[in-house]
């Protein structure tokens, strides 16, 4: 072990790559290493942040499991109400990983202004609602307060605001329709605040009220709502929980994830996957090759060395493991700089917001970023191992090596 430290060390420290052939194959190599790295930690970082984001956003006007009764279960608003006095409410003991539970209902509406008009859905909330999410989301004003007496405070999306030209602190007129009459009823609400989710097809459509306003129009009392959202605490975990949750929950109801209810979405997120995996596959084995190309072309510029080494009796295994430890020291050059670069622009993009998407499309203002040294390790040592595990069969060549053939090599 100290002869092959002593021939390492001295390889590595006498700059013999500044005058070699080999050099621009070696600068090449570890090029070609650094470029991977970043690219597969461009893949993780963009392709989670994504997914992230996305599913963060329908759980805000969704939550991860809903839970209706079955005749509201493909209707967007609240049919037939459900009795607050739950097992499962306020909380969600008999399942472990529950965070939250909120009631909510919604109901169809029309905003009529001077100019123009909107169909929108108001969804009523209470004082047991999680604004988490909003908060990121609010672009002015504030928040509404259901906390205190029953109030006409709402929260409108920047996009219906846009469109009907209303700001905070404006008067928005609206029209519920009744069954029981032909005649619309009108509510007056005061806007106090305006979000932006990014998310158009839910931007377009929500109006957060009072919950209690859609109970008096729908004349029902306290007790009554239309639905309940549940929070999950581990989303990887959400297919599980849906089934434990529906097995907890009385026959006349039903629950849907949002994985099942935005079913063309999370498949689209899925993919996002499978180009993760196939963008680092492709990376670790352009670094591999570029690697084994370098560990034979330095092979063969020390071909004479092998052969003095065999001669004074070195084994075959000895002389392996001198160029293999060579070639782990360019991978962790490479591993280096491809750290340094990747997580330098993928800070500059999370703090700075460099890099703009289209909504319209991705559901998302600009590229997000996930951060997490999870997978900045998995991807510097997975790296490492196979690019080691891919240059031990090039390195078989050593011990085809003659020592008088090799002495006499020019």
């Amino acid at each position: 072990m100290n002869f092959e430290y002593f021939v390492v060390k001295r390889l590595i420290s006498a700059k013999k790559y500044k005058s070699s052939i080999s050099a621009p194959i070696i600068k090449i190599a570890i090029t070609a290493i650094a470029i991977g790295v970043v690219m597969m930690l461009v893949s993780f970082a963009t392709g989670l942040g994504l997914q992230e984001k996305i599913r963060d956003k329908i759980a805000a006007f969704n939550g991860h499991i809903n839970i209706s009764s079955y005749d509201n279960n493909s209707s967007k608003v609240t049919l037939i109400p459900i009795s607050k006095d739950q097992d499962f409410y306020p909380e969600f003991k008999s399942v472990e990983g529950i965070k939250h539970v909120q009631a909510v209902a919604t109901k169809f509406a029309v905003i009529r202004t001077e100019s123009d008009f909107e169909g929108i859905i108001v969804k009523g909330v209470g004082t047991d609602y999680n604004w988490e999410y909003f908060k990121d989301f609010l672009i002015a004003g504030k928040l509404p307060d259901f906390s205190g007496k029953l109030n006409d405070e709402i929260l409108i999306s920047d996009y219906l605001a846009r469109r009907l030209q209303l700001k905070v602190g404006d008067k928005v007129p609206t029209f519920f329709l009744r069954e029981d009459s032909e005649r619309p009823l009108q509510r007056g609400f005061e806007i106090t605040g305006i979000y932006d989710s990014g998310f158009q097809e839910f931007d377009e459509l929500y109006l957060i009220a009072d919950i209690r306003h859609i109970q008096r129009i729908n004349k029902w009392d306290e007790n009554q709502v239309g639905n309940f959202e549940v929070f999950v605490e581990n989303f990887d975990k959400l297919d599980e929980k849906g089934n434990e949750v529906y097995e907890n929950t009385g026959s006349f109801l039903d629950t849907q994830t949002i994985s099942q209810k935005y079913y063309s979405i999370f498949e689209w997120l899925s993919l996002f996957d499978f180009n993760i995996a196939l963008i680092i596959g492709i990376m670790i084995l352009v670094a591999g090759i570029n690697m084994i190309t370098a560990l034979l072309v330095l092979i063969l510029e020390r071909t004479q060395m092998i052969g003095v080494f065999k001669a004074l009796g070195a084994e075959d295994w000895s002389i392996r493991k001198i160029f293999l430890y060579n070639a782990g020291y360019l991978i962790i050059l490479g591993l280096f700089w491809g750290n340094l670069i990747g997580i330098g622009l993928l800070a500059l993009q999370k703090y700075f917001k460099l890099v703009p998407l289209d909504p319209r499309t991705y559901y998302v203002t600009e590229v997000p970023i996930y951060l997490n040294l999870d997978y900045i390790f998995a991807v510097n040592v997975g790296t490492l191992i196979l690019c080691m595990l891919m240059l031990l069969i090039p390195s078989l060549i050593i011990s085809k090596i003659s020592p008088v053939k090799a002495i006499k090599f020019e």
